[in-house]
């Protein structure tokens, strides 16, 4: 089932509740190829500077509708709307939890860390929306379909087989599939979208890579990454690879007949843009919306101007990625991708706004932001002894190029073996905690950078509430975070070691914040949260 909410959209009382600080506006023009911290009345790239990658998007009248990956993350599948292209909100999700299993429990030693679902595609047909997606961890394919994108219902269909990176298309009556890597397939799909008619299933490209590597080549990633557009009556499959020793790279085929002959040709090789299609905008003219690895933060999106010359789109100026573009200004993040959350809720409310995603499945009797008014509660309610095994870990994206993320937790009622506190997720991770030993509390600070966690800050604490903030810098792939505490929430000390932040291909996803508690050798203990504050900040 689709998830929606309104947004919610607070302000800290900052002389109240003590964060001592002030969020910048966020009208700064960033781009990370171009020059930072420009003002201009134009957009800029990255359109969001943050991770949002695998990209599918459509226009319906004059609103946009954008379709992204979050893995391992609940609820998952993202979905955002956007009046310009360029400022971006979200307004729902396609899933809470894809099934009950140990991997999206985090039980029993397992975990679903660069699984879940990722590459939905995103269709609009005869008056009704469809959002498919797949997940490695179940084998499954899902197709979700609503009159009313934004409000639902919606149904839900799922069959076998989960079919990889793959683009839905429709064409007259029929409703087809294509998928794969390198060698890709099409498939027709069944009119009530309940499986697939096998009997339909052939090959579409027997090597779809050929544009950008020579037959024989070795190494590099094959082509994949479909997605299927028709203009003026001819077929246009955008796919992306990655030539040994190369970029990654934009391949379109065009045809003009759905099943083939394709022929194909290279449209985009700059700083490793790629990966996504086509977006048309009411006035006539064209972008493709593309994604960029951007070391740490994650996947950013790039929105590249397209030009129609012989019949094939021209991405680029001059086979460039443009630094500026001629839309209207970005407004930054927050609080429409990213926000801070007092946690006070009004009647009607949502318990959690759509910024905040779990770390796997959630345990829901485990946390609250009712139990005590303007605080979210965690509650331990097993033995763990890894953080990335912990469940109720709660998250938000890192932003670029740097980003301030902040919390105070009341501490009065852990147990012994509670850790709780703030983290930056990823494999690498960084942690800033406060670890219950007896009756004795301290400031723990853990840094992953290695892979392996070490220790490497210890400080007693004897207050009940404590403040915890981490500092990222992702200015040119820098990739560095710092953490600080506070026993005021007004002068900051610094502590531990600086954490490098690496983008894993085990986790598969930009660092986030978190917050975070968990036992290690009782259940029962909880944490109150005050706050959550994120804001830019100058670098």
């Amino acid at each position: 089932m689709i998830i929606t909410s309104s947004m919610v959209i607070k302000k800290r009382n900052t002389l109240g509740k003590g964060i001592a600080f002030i969020a910048m506006a966020i009208s700064l023009q960033i781009s990370p190829l171009f020059g930072q911290g420009s003002v201009t009345s134009k957009a800029t790239n990255p359109i969001i500077f943050s991770d949002m990658p695998d990209l599918s998007m459509i226009r319906v009248d004059d609103t946009y509708y954008m379709s992204s990956t979050t893995m391992h993350m609940n609820p998952g599948l993202p979905l955002m709307k956007s009046k310009d292209l360029v400022n971006w909100e979200l307004f729902g999700y396609g899933h809470t939890t894809l099934q009950d299993m140990d991997e999206l429990n985090l039980d029993n030693g397992k975990n679903a860390y660069g699984n879940g679902t990722w590459a939905s595609s995103l269709r609009h047909h005869n008056g009704t929306f469809y959002v498919s997606t797949f997940a490695q961890t179940t084998g499954k394919t899902y197709i979700h379909i609503t009159k009313d994108i934004e409000n639902g219902p919606w149904e839900v269909q799922e069959f076998e087989p989960m079919m990889h990176d793959h683009t839905l298309f429709f064409e007259g009556d029929k409703i087809y599939m294509i998928w794969g890597g390198g060698k890709l397939n099409i498939v027709e799909l069944k009119s009530d979208f309940s499986g697939i008619k096998p009997e339909t299933q052939r090959v579409l490209l027997e090597n779809a890579t050929l544009p950008s590597t020579a037959a024989g080549t070795k190494g590099g990633l094959p082509a994949e990454g479909s997605q299927l557009f028709k203009v003026n009556g001819k077929y246009y499959l955008f796919n992306i690879s990655w030539p040994p020793g190369g970029m990654r790279t934009v391949i379109v085929h065009r045809a003009d007949k759905l099943e083939g002959p394709y022929e194909g040709r290279v449209v985009l090789q700059d700083q490793g843009v790629a990966q996504g299609g086509l977006i048309d905008m009411p006035n006539g003219e064209w972008y493709a919306y593309l994604f960029q690895d951007y070391g740490a933060v994650g996947r950013i999106p790039f929105l590249v101007p397209v030009k129609w010359e012989d019949g094939w789109p021209v991405l680029g100026i001059n086979g460039k990625v443009p630094s500026e573009l001629d839309l209207p200004a970005n407004k930054g993040l927050i609080p429409g991708i990213v926000n801070s959350d007092d946690f006070s809720r009004k009647e009607g409310d949502a318990a959690l706004p759509l910024v905040w995603q779990w770390n796997h499945n959630p345990v829901d009797e485990l946390w609250s932001v009712t139990a005590r008014k303007g605080y979210l509660r965690l509650k331990t309610g097993r033995i763990d002894q890894s953080f990335l095994q912990a469940r109720n870990t709660l998250t938000q994206r890192t932003i670029g190029p740097t980003c301030v993320g902040s919390t105070a937790i009341d501490i009065s009622h852990m147990k012994d073996g509670d850790f709780a506190g703030l983290s930056l997720l990823q494999k690498n991770y960084g942690l800033l905690g406060v670890r219950m030993s007896g009756n004795e509390k301290h400031l723990v600070m853990i840094n992953a950078t290695t892979g392996t966690p070490e220790e490497v800050a210890t400080v007693a604490v004897n207050q009940k509430i404590v403040y915890l903030k981490a500092m990222c810098d992702f200015t040119n792939k820098e990739d560095v975070a710092t953490f600080y505490y506070s026993v005021d929430g007004k002068a900051w000390l610094p502590i531990g070691t600086a954490l490098k932040m690496t983008y894993t291909l085990p986790h598969f996803m930009g660092y986030r914040f978190g917050l975070f508690n968990y036992a290690t050798k009782q259940a029962g203990g909880y944490v109150d949260f005050d706050f959550f504050d994120i804001h830019q900040s100058e670098h």
